[in-house]
């Protein structure tokens, strides 16, 4: 039981860092799985195939982006010390200062 839990909370820790690996990721495996359904039709032409993967793909992107949604939603609630800030931006403006 314990070890579940922590696969499952670093899952959602990897998801919170690769949010767009994580929807291309779907996306490719969804146009690919409906590709190979898809082809294993003979009475369809080639090019309602390919319409009905992109289609198929779509609305998994879509239903992945909700998922990242929820996800990333939830870790805002979750986290106790406030916003989580970016510490990337602050590199940059210390390296290049303005000018006054």
């Amino acid at each position: 039981m314990a070890d579940s839990s922590i696969s499952l909370e670093s899952m959602r820790k990897w998801v919170v860092e690769h949010k767009l690996r994580t929807v291309g990721c779907l996306w490719l495996s969804g146009i690919g799985s409906s590709i190979a359904y898809n082809w294993s039709r003979p009475s369809m032409k080639t090019s309602v195939k390919i319409i009905h993967a992109r289609l198929h793909a779509q609305a998994l992107t879509l239903a992945a982006l909700a998922g990242a949604a929820v996800v990333e939603y939830y870790d805002h609630q979750s986290t106790k010390s406030g916003p989580v800030v970016n510490k990337y931006p602050n590199q940059f403006l210390a390296a290049h200062p303005q000018k006054d």
